[in-house]
This record gives structure tokens, sequence and C-alpha cells, in this order.
């Protein structure tokens, strides 16, 4: 991987860790048709910035994560991750076999692009728009919903949690941002996990030019992902989630039939 692709993959990384589209699935088609897909260094670096990405939510909600009184906030968080962590290390050698199919990434974009179509229509009388409201049974269950998006890579974590939460009775609100406060700890685990992976297996891989690379694109996929979550925040409130649905559709299909007609992806 060099600069520049880097730099596509964080930029791509920030405006889609957010939005219900899968930051996964499409760093993995871009990677893919760059040629880099299976480099052990690109796996690391997926994960890696994925977390600077979601670090731009402990920035922008700063008094809520610091606000060391309100530890039922941390109870809440620790309990929906938990489920994460489990399938996570029962899933993992699954989920890169996965992510090495860029095929069957689209078809999970299709998939998870109809679903999105209906679910508005589905939870439409929302009871809790505070999080004090959320009870640890219900931040366990928007756990549960996470594991989706584990097991199937291109569902989309941000898409799988926040459909939990109103499933559970939040607002698209009030479901979107405990989603937000939910990877915090999802990905700093899928992190250390990775790193400590690779050095084990390849620590070649964590060469001093990598790290220059790696540094790179976490400043890009911070910065950029910063000023995504307020777009979404607002854009969801007013606007729902059916035009993620036509996007992942259209996408989806696209690289199905593109790939059927010309391959591009790298297998």
């Amino acid at each position: 991987m060099d600069y520049f692709q880097a730099v596509i993959l964080a930029i791509i990384e920030g405006i889609t860790e957010f939005l219900p589209i899968s930051s996964t699935g499409h760093m993995v088609i871009a990677s893919s048709l760059m040629g880099i897909a299976k480099d052990d260094f690109t796996k690391l670096f997926e994960i890696v910035i994925q977390l600077a990405a979601i670090l731009s939510v402990v920035v922008i909600y700063w008094r809520k994560f610091f606000d060391f009184t309100r530890i039922q906030f941390y109870i809440k968080l620790i309990i929906a991750v938990i489920p994460a962590l489990i399938i996570g290390g029962f899933f993992k050698k699954h989920i890169e076999a996965m992510l090495e199919t860029p095929i069957f990434i689209a078809i999970i974009m299709v998939v998870g692009g109809i679903i999105l179509l209906f679910v508005d229509q589905w939870f439409k009388k929302p009871t809790i728009v505070d999080e004090n409201e959320i009870s640890n049974k219900k931040a366990l269950t928007i756990g549960f919903y996470q594991t989706l998006a584990v097991i199937f890579p291109g569902l989309s974590r941000s898409a799988a949690t926040i459909i939990g939460g109103m499933q559970q009775g939040l607002t698209r609100k009030m479901a979107a941002e405990f989603s937000f406060f939910l990877a915090v700890p999802t990905m700093m685990a899928a992190t250390i996990k990775s790193i400590y992976d690779v050095y084990k297996d390849s620590p070649e891989v964590l060469s001093t030019n990598n790290f220059r690379i790696l540094a790179v694109g976490n400043i890009i996929a911070f910065v950029v992902a910063y000023a995504s979550i307020k777009f979404f925040i607002n854009f969801l409130t007013k606007n729902g989630f059916k035009l993620f649905g036509y996007y992942r559709i259209v996408l989806g299909v696209t690289i199905v039939v593109v790939n059927y007609f010309h391959p591009l992806f790298v297998f």
C-alpha cells in the first residue's frame, strides 16, 4: 500500500463509517479494485482506521464519555459489546474469508438495502428519547444486533445497531447516538486484537514506513468522520433510511453485474 491508496481508503472510511452502508464493504471493494485487498497490512489498516474514525465520537461527545459519575453509561456499553467480542472470536476466520470475496459483500449490500427501505415503516412509534431509559436488557439486545454485522461483513455495524435500537423503542436519533457510543469499545477491541495477531504472525508488517502510512490514514479518517457524524444525525432525523437503502441496492447490483461481465476484483 502506498500513501495515495491509504488516503483513498481513509476518506472512504471517514465518510461511510457512521452511515448505514458498510464502511468495511466499501473499503474491501476499493482495496480490491486497487489490487491490495489480500495484503496483510491492508487488512490491518482497514481495521485500525475504523477506530480512528470512531474516536471522533469521543471528541464530539466528550462530556458524556468523560463524565465518570454516569457509571450506568459505561455499564450499558460493556454489556452491549460483549456479544460482538464473543461472536467475533468464534467467527474470525469465517469473517476474514468472506472479506476476500467482494461479490458476497455486494450481495449483503443489496439485502441490507432492501431492509433499510422498510425500517422507517416498521418502527413508527418510538418510546425512548433519553439514554437513561435504555435498560441493561435493551443494551444487550442491541449488542446482539451488532453481531449480525460481525458475522455478515457488508451488512453495516451502524445499520445493524441502529435498527436494533429502533426495534427496542429508541428514536432514530437516540439509536444512532447509542450506535456511535457502542462503536468505541467494539472497534478498540478489534484493533487491539488485530495488531496483536499481526505482531504475532507477521511482525514485518509493522515496519516504520507502514506506521507512517497508518498514521496518515488515521488522521484523515478521523477528520472526515468528524464532519460526517453531524451530517448523518441531521439527515437521519429528518429523512430516515430509505435513500441509504436505494444507494446500497444500486451499488451492490452494479458490482455484481459489472463483475459478471468483466471481473474487476482480486479473489
